[in-house]
């Protein structure tokens, strides 16, 4: 069965007009079984797990054996990156991804970074991990350098976990096993405080659909955590839906060369201005959402948010987005009481 299965990848790697044969058939089936695993999570979960209480038990935090336990005193930040639909897994950043990171904390002491979040899984799995079709994933992912671009099956299919995000039906499944996710890693990284002596500070940025998996998990964050929750989205391509009652602010980045970001604005009737009832143009009059120019950006690659070419003006795409982030009026002291 296993060379079977190899001689069917080898022979979809061979030429685009097999993969074009097969591409139809597929998309089908992922956009018929992609709630699957959401629904298989939601199912194994237990009623506490599932929010029904403030304070999820298994979430909650414990020092025990953590040795950054004692650090964790001095934050008061948490930052969650959470990246776009060309992702592998939790732990697969670019290098721009992760000197960006490394950028804000250290402008930003009193924060932690946690990048370890992958948002197109529910139980946050990689594509390479306890799968049934993980050896089809890693063969995508390794075939990026190929004749064909075998990471577009991965991107394929993170859209449609982006798309169950949104869904009416599933999304409210899937935002609170991100929600779960997040809490999980963010403990991880360093211990949250049970009763903060003020609101912790949570920074959700997310790139693409990172964006729109960040505003789905922002309502069962503010459910659970004693915390102020900002949404910077980064070129995100989102709805104006989830995630704009419950954030206490929202900063949209755009690149002048970004054309994909536009698709958002495009397509959800929810963004449109004459939509004023919308949660998204709520809090636009609210003042609570805010969108800028990040610079010359495209969408990803080397001339991406966090690319490491220089633009015209000698700098790195991925220096000019941490300026334009350390701009956001997310650091000062007034937003954090």
């Amino acid at each position: 069965m296993l060379r079977l299965i190899l001689r069917i990848l080898a022979w979809l790697r061979g030429g685009s007009l097999n993969l074009l044969l097969v591409a139809g058939a597929i998309l089908l089936v992922w956009g018929i079984l992609s709630p699957v695993g959401t629904v298989i999570w939601w199912l194994g979960q237990s009623a506490e797990t599932l929010g029904f209480q403030k304070n999820p038990p298994e979430i909650l935090p414990s020092n025990k054996g953590n040795l950054e336990a004692p650090k964790s005193s001095q934050l008061n930040c948490y930052i969650i990156f959470l990246p776009g639909v060309g992702d592998f897994s939790g732990d697969e950043l670019t290098p721009g991804e992760e000197f960006f990171l490394k950028g804000l904390v250290g402008s930003h002491p009193q924060c932690v970074a946690v990048g370890d979040v992958f948002p197109y899984s529910a139980s946050n799995k990689s594509l390479g991990g306890e799968r049934w079709l993980a050896p089809f994933w890693r063969f995508a992912e390794n075939a990026k350098s190929g004749p064909i671009a075998g990471d577009i099956f991965i991107k394929i299919r993170n859209l449609w976990r982006f798309a169950i995000s949104l869904d009416y039906r599933y999304g409210f499944a899937y935002n609170q096993g991100m929600a779960n996710a997040i809490i999980d890693r963010m403990n991880a990284k360093s211990p949250i405080s049970v009763n903060p002596q003020k609101p912790l500070k949570v920074i959700l940025i997310g790139t693409s659909g990172g964006a729109q998996v960040a505003l789905g998990a922002t309502h069962d964050l503010k459910k659970w955590l004693n915390a102020k929750i900002t949404v910077i989205s980064v070129g995100g391509v989102f709805s104006g839906e989830k995630g704009f009652a419950d954030a206490d602010r929202i900063f949209h980045l755009r690149g002048t060369r970004d054309s994909i970001e536009d698709i958002g604005g495009i397509v959800f009737p929810s963004r449109w201005y004459w939509f004023a009832t919308s949660p998204f143009n709520q809090a636009r009059l609210q003042g609570r959402y805010a969108e800028a120019f990040s610079g010359p950006h495209k969408h990803d690659g080397d001339d991406g948010y966090f690319g490491e070419n220089q633009a015209a003006d000698g700098k790195k795409y991925v220096d000019i987005t941490l300026d334009k982030i350390n701009q956001l009026p997310v650091w000062s002291k007034s937003t954090s009481n």
